[in-house]
Order: C-alpha cells, then structure tokens, then sequence
C-alpha cells in the first residue's frame, strides 16, 4: 500500500507493530472527539493502533502526537491508498482481510466516534514506511476473503480496460496471499542498494516473463528470428536491403555476449543457427547448453520491445536530417623523440 505517514514516525524511518488494532475510515478524521474512543479502547487492550484514513490533521492529529509523548500508546496514521471508487475498493479489501469495518463506507451509518473492539480490524503485523504500509497475517474470515476474492475474479472477466485489469490484479494478489516480503541486508550502503536493484531488476522480469511468457536467453530467441526473414519475399530492392539489416541486427547481442566471453562472436553464431532451437551458448562455462533447463532465460516482452524499440530509433536516423551527439575527444600523439628513445634502447639490448 503506498501512503504518506502522517502521524508518527518510529523508529527513524520505519514503523513496526506486532498484534495491532486497525481503524478504516473512508472520510478525513480532523477532531479529538473522533479520535479519543479508539485511542481509550486500543490503550486499556494494550494494542498497537494503525488508523488509515482520507487523511488525519488538526487536532486529531495533535491528540495521537501527545498520546504517544506522554501515554506512549503506540500509534502511526497513514492515509489511504488511491483515489475514487479504487480507494474505497482496497479499503474495503482491508476491512475483510482485517476483520475489521469501513468507517463512513455509504450505506452505513458508523461512525467513527462510535467505535466498539469487533470494528477494529486486526493483524499480526505492520510495517510503515514513508512510502508503503505492509498489513500482515490479517484476522478476517477466511470464508469473508475467498468471496471477495470470487468477486474480483468475476470482475476480472468482464472488463476491458486494461488499468482495471491491473488494479483487480493487485488487489487479488494481495487478498489472496500472493504478497511477499523480502529482506535484503549487507555490510554498507552502497552494498545494500545494488542488491536492491538487482532484486527490483529480477521482479520487474518476473512480472514481465508472468505477462507473456519466456524464451532462450543469450540472445538465441532473436537468431532464431533468422529463418522467417529469409522465407520473407521482398516487393522490391529497398526491403531486401531492410530485411539484410534486421537479420544482421538480431545476430548482435548473442554475438556481444560471445565476444565478452573471449570467444570469437561469429563462430558461435553459426553454430547456434545449426544447433535444435533449444540450444545456445553458456558463456559462464563456455558451452553449448539447452538455455531454458540451465535457466538462462529472457521474458518474451523484453525482447520484443528491445527490438520494437531498436526499430523505432533506426526509423527515425534514417528519416532525420541531423542527429545529435558528442564530440569525441582527440587523443594527443606521443612525441617522436619518445620513439627515438625507444628504438636506440631496444638495439642495445638486442646486441
């Protein structure tokens, strides 16, 4: 959940409870008479309280600063996540992931200042962040969470749009414990953040690869492009002449990764060609392998856009009349006499 904590921030940057209380509330909580009775009852059941809501300011705001200064009742506000119907939509998942109630939801008359234990929702852990909120180990009905999850489903069948496609997918895997929670640690900084990106790297392929599938990596998938290029019949001179390029294009990256190899890039390319389209080339051993069962593999949607892309970018230097780039730098030539040197050196030692 992506939020901006607007309470309370523990802990330095984050926040951690274990076994909280939650309070939902669709509106803006702005009084102390709409913040005390859930403060009074989540102090006398010594619980963590958690309040996501439209936002929380003014005095109510002011009430849960103090309450943690001088009661250190541990409490943290963030506000809710998304906007319009798809707001209200995730708050709802939250309620019945929680086994808790939706405070101003229409239709239903609670309020917040009426709140009673059973309208909390509880959980058996929170992390908050400056940026995401992580509701774990939710309390709701496991009968209440499979019919909601039957009802995004249902609603995933019937619409088009892609954006509501996402957002029922996000909210189904999140109900449906598809959420998981990785830790990655090192000895520094700058340790930390690369193994961060790398993950961040390895997930955005994984949803990629889950969207439309994987082919042989090490650049095989786009040799084996070859074939139908060359059973492609071209109408006139310049499409042979844009075909030939292609084809010499999609030999590049296998023939990149053999060359950062030590190997000679055009060799392994024919013999790529020649070997079943299962095989290609393990540079880490420096053998010919099936790709897919040693787990060098590419998701089909990042070759395709590459060489969309790639395509896109070629079209547009050949139809433009200038490109922009940078001067490279002349490198100076040694002087003369240093070479003189040299050579009178070299004849010394030589006799």
């Amino acid at each position: 959940m992506k939020n901006t904590i607007v309470a309370l921030k523990l802990h330095g940057q984050k926040c951690e409870f274990q076994d909280a209380y939650v309070l939902i509330s669709e509106k803006k909580i702005s009084s102390v008479q709409s913040i005390v009775p859930a403060l009074e009852i989540a102090n006398s059941h010594r619980k963590p309280l958690v309040i996501i809501a439209e936002d929380v300011d003014g005095e109510a705001l002011s009430t849960l600063v103090l309450n943690r200064l001088k009661v250190g009742l541990q409490v943290v506000a963030v506000k809710a996540p998304g906007f319009g119907d798809n707001r209200k939509n995730q708050l709802k998942d939250m309620a019945i992931a929680t086994g808790g109630a939706v405070f101003g939801e229409e239709g239903l008359s609670l309020n917040v200042e009426d709140i009673q234990p059973h309208d909390f929702g509880k959980v058996g852990e929170v992390i908050v962040t400056k940026d995401d909120t992580m509701l774990l180990k939710g309390k709701g009905e496991k009968a209440q969470i499979e019919k909601r999850i039957q009802e995004i489903i249902e609603q995933l069948e019937v619409t088009t749009s892609e954006y509501e496609k996402e957002k029922l997918n996000e909210r189904l895997a999140k109900l449906s414990d598809g959420v998981a929670v990785l830790k990655v640690g090192g000895t520094s900084d700058v340790e930390v953040n690369e193994k961060k990106d790398r993950v961040t790297d390895a997930l955005n392929a994984t949803r990629a690869a889950v969207e439309e599938g994987i082919v042989p990596g090490g650049g095989c998938a786009l040799l084996r492009c070859i074939p139908a290029l060359d059973a492609l019949k071209p109408a006139n001179e310049d499409q042979k002449i844009g075909i030939e390029i292609i084809k010499r294009t999609l030999k590049i990256p296998a023939m990149t990764i053999a060359k950062n190899a030590g190997v000679e890039g055009s060799l392994i390319v024919e013999k790529i060609l020649q070997s079943p389209s299962e095989v290609g080339y393990d540079a880490m051993l420096g053998e010919f392998v099936n790709m897919v069962e040693k787990g060098i593999i590419d998701p089909t949607k990042v070759v395709r856009t590459a060489l969309m892309d790639a395509a896109g970018v070629a079209s547009l230097l050949s139809t433009a009349e200038a490109v922009v780039t940078e001067v490279p730098k002349e490198e100076k030539e040694p002087a003369m006499g240093g070479m003189g040197g040299m050579g009178g050196g070299m004849g010394g030692g030589m006799f």
